[in-house]
């Protein structure tokens, strides 16, 4: 479906969503927890979290068909968890997640006792054995996430050993941080983490999901070229990386005040050209892009290729995006290159496609709202990936919808 954005500059204040990345986690370990399960405070009920918490529903209940949905997350979480288990289980998903890379995860597992063939519907049997699991880092962290969720419950003690440098450590933290949370020691190596085996999950009795970095960029940029937005909600000591974007949009020249150890509020200021790295960032690369298509001058955001293998590809849906509302932009190499500047369109009405992608569809959302005519974006519902709140707290920013 199609959703219409009329022109009205974004501004106000809005709690940020709670952290997609730490609820998948602490529904997980919350159900490997042999004491009890944790009430569970501030979980948003999005595609990818429902994902998770039926498939976990399933696996206690003895079902076999697994529906992942579009939720790599939940996928290479739980082959892993099946595996370690000694589930036997038939895995499937939905759009994309077919296409995403798993062969790094898939071999390190069967070399490793499961038994899992290499293409979607992915069939799990064996069980895994304690050992040294070598893996690679620059594909996804979350094969590292899954590893050391299901490590810990084996028999024995195990190893990961990373073989290439770790991409989006940032998230891998998040999984450190949820283990230490639900009493697992896991130890940093020169070369990965050691996992003592026979660990027990317990779950303490309350835990509270904190505020996503990645989804209250889009929220953040949206004051950056506007007014001004508060958002609160979030936690300003998180290890989650993408809170990398208050350094980006104070190095692209917005106004950026820490209001409390929970608040930021972010305002326009002289917004110039930069430099950004994301490789630790790939999340929020689409909002930085929206960012400095309206700064003044050249920027490059280098280590874009992981982009591709996300629920589009994601720097042609990027560059797509700019496109549609007469930004200049390409790729050359790894690097998106965007030549800023501060025009406004007047009374232009502009098509964004929006790839059935959740970050892409929020990204044309904040940029119409700058536009001067209306936007029409495809693919409105694909924020319920993430973010199914999206549409309310634009409009009580001030944002038009004119479906």
């Amino acid at each position: 479906m199609d959703t219409k954005i009329a022109g009205s500059p974004l501004s106000g204040a809005v709690v940020c969503p709670p952290s997609k990345s730490f609820a998948h986690r602490i529904l997980i370990a919350s159900f490997l927890a042999k004491n009890q399960k944790a009430v569970i405070k501030n979980l948003a009920h999005s595609n990818d979290i429902v994902a998770t918490a039926n498939c976990l529903k399933a696996m206690e209940s003895g079902e076999k068909v697994l529906n992942c949905g579009e939720s790599g997350s939940t996928l290479r979480f739980l082959l892993p968890i099946a595996s370690a288990l000694g589930i036997n289980a038939e895995f499937k998903g939905e759009g994309r997640l077919g296409e995403r890379p798993m062969e790094d995860l898939i071999s390190v597992l069967n070399q490793n006792g499961a038994k899992i063939n290499s293409e979607m519907p992915y069939k799990v049997s064996g069980k895994l054995n304690a050992g040294v699991y070598e893996i690679s880092g620059s594909v996804s962290s979350q094969f590292i996430s899954g590893l050391l969720l299901a490590l810990p419950i084996l028999d024995g003690d195990s190893e990961i050993v990373i073989t290439s440098p770790l991409r989006s450590k940032g998230y891998v933290d998040i999984t450190l941080e949820v283990l230490k949370d639900f009493g697992i020691k896991i130890t940093k190596t020169d070369s990965g983490y050691f996992i003592k085996g026979n660990q027990a999950y317990i779950a303490p009795k309350e835990i509270s999901v904190e505020g996503d970095f990645s989804n209250a960029s889009f929220l953040l940029v949206a004051g950056a070229l506007g007014k001004g937005v508060t958002v609160s909600g979030l936690n300003l000591n998180s290890v989650q990386g993408d809170k990398e974007i208050l350094t980006v949009l104070k190095n692209a020249g917005a106004n950026v005040e820490i209001i409390s150890d929970s608040s930021v509020r972010v305002s326009r200021g002289n917004l110039k050209g930069m430099e950004c790295n994301a490789e630790d960032i790939p999340d929020i690369v689409p909002i930085i892009s929206v960012l400095l298509s309206r700064a003044k001058g050249e920027s490059v955001i280098r280590n874009i290729e992981r982009l591709r293998i996300k629920e589009s590809d994601r720097v042609e849906a990027t560059l797509s995006l700019l496109k549609a509302f007469g930004k200049k932009a390409e790729c050359k190499g790894d690097s998106i290159i965007i030549k800023g500047d501060n025009n406004l369109a007047q009374n232009e009405k502009r098509t964004v496609l929006g790839f059935n992608d959740h970050r892409i569809v929020m990204c044309g959302a904040v940029m119409g709202a700058f536009n001067g005519g209306e936007t029409v974006i495809t693919d409105k519902e694909a924020v319920n990936k993430s973010y199914p709140n999206f549409y309310e707290d634009f409009l009580a920013l001030g944002g038009r919808i004119c479906d």
